[in-house]
């Protein structure tokens, strides 16, 4: 009885060693930014910050007084009133996104070239071979090995069922299929939604300072006497800082949201391609 307890407890930790590192090496891993808030609340902390102390700086304004005219660029940008700190909010956030997205999607896609994967996985599959097909996945560690692993266990799990007809052992691979892909989308497409938000949004803010810059101009030139050309200045670059940062940060949100939707896409179309090859080659076998 003293010489089988050790060899008892040998023996429990071996499965769920192994087991943990199956799970490993299918794991897409994607990670990402769950919080974008956060994200947003610190780079408003920072614009406001730059607003305040860089562009609100006395040097970039006659006589010291960020009151008078402004003598460079900056000078001219701090000009553009409250809108200002929003605005660089807003392209902070889309800057700091699109970052996040591209590491995250960087896991996402894996080890190696996704289309030769795929080529590699179909091959495979031509000649039956399960256990490449599997090994492929481990070392590809991406999505679409996370979703193409998952599904080759159901196609092994089918394969001994003796119970289920052909089309509803086909049905249930399917239905794995749909499953692994449904369950790493939201992993994929986290925080782009915020960047489509964004390309409105920025357009809009962008306009609201230019309408309240033409709203202090036109005050300025409907005031009794000579017009005052430093509250005529102000307006007109408030409105046209504006619509600039207003401009800028809804182009770069467009070009994020849709270089990284096609990314999303390219993953989406592979995973379809070796779902179907799967499928088809279980409809053939059996």
């Amino acid at each position: 009885m003293e010489a089988q307890k050790p060899n008892n407890q040998q023996a429990k930790p071996a499965a769920p060693q192994t087991k943990k590192a199956d799970n490993k090496t299918v794991s897409s891993n994607v990670g990402g930014i769950k919080n974008a808030s956060i994200v947003i609340l610190i780079c408003f902390v920072i614009a406001v910050c730059f607003f305040i102390f860089v562009l609100g700086d006395g040097s970039h304004f006659k006589d010291g007084l960020n009151s008078n005219g402004p003598i460079d660029i900056l000078g001219t940008i701090y000009k553009g009133g409250v809108i200002v700190p929003i605005l660089h909010t807003l392209f902070l956030t889309v800057i700091v996104l699109s970052v996040e997205r591209w590491i995250a999607l960087g896991k996402a896609k894996g080890k190696g070239n996704t289309a030769k994967f795929v080529a590699n996985i179909k091959a495979a599959l031509a000649k039956n071979d399960l256990a490449k097909a599997e090994d492929l996945c481990r070392k590809q560690q991406g999505t679409v090995g996370a979703v193409v692993y998952a599904t080759l266990t159901k196609y092994k799990e089918m394969d001994k069922n003796t119970i289920l007809s052909k089309e509803q052992k086909l049905t249930s691979i399917q239905q794995q299929l749909e499953e692994a892909t449904a369950l790493e989308m939201p992993s994929l497409q986290q925080n782009l939604p915020i960047c489509a938000t964004l390309t409105t949004l920025g357009t809009l803010i962008g306009l609201l300072g230019t309408v309240i810059g033409m709203i202090k101009s036109f005050q300025a030139l409907s005031a009794s006497g000579a017009p005052d050309s430093t509250e005529l200045s102000t307006g007109i670059s408030e409105a046209l800082v504006n619509t600039a940062f207003g401009i800028l940060t809804a182009a770069c949100a467009l070009i994020s949201y849709n270089f990284y939707s096609n990314k999303i896409d390219n993953l989406t179309y592979a995973i379809d391609e070796v779902g179907f090859s799967i499928v088809s080659t279980f409809a053939a076998t059996h």
